[in-house]
């Protein structure tokens, strides 16, 4: 299990700089997993599936993990496939929370 897994999210009240930099890099590096980092501005990943019901299931389990952590991403759904996108909207970039999630939905998948 990554390591970022066993964090938890942290609220974000804003007024906080969004990573960028060796600081992003380094926490892109410990989250690997075919995690793409758009534009030192969010988190994207795709997931593919035999059917709808399948991936439908995999984003009620993304769901219920963002619910529990407080920390929300973007999520596509379409027959056989789910895609998410991640960044903390309160500041309109990256921050630890958006890594910790990732790796959380690793661990789901």
């Amino acid at each position: 299990m990554n390591e970022l897994a066993n964090k938890v999210c942290v609220p974000c009240r804003g007024g906080i700089p969004p990573l960028k930099g060796k600081k992003l890099k380094a926490l892109h590096n410990q989250l690997g997993n075919g995690w793409s980092v758009i534009n030192e501005h969010h988190l994207e990943k795709e997931w593919k599936f035999d059917d709808f019901q399948s991936a439908l299931y995999f984003t009620n389990k993304i769901g219920s993990l963002a619910e529990e952590q407080g920390h929300h991403p973007d999520i596509y759904l379409t027959w056989g496939k789910v895609g998410i996108k991640m960044w903390t909207h309160k500041i309109d970039g990256l921050t630890e929370s958006d890594f910790i999630l990732s790796a959380k939905i690793d661990c789901i998948a």
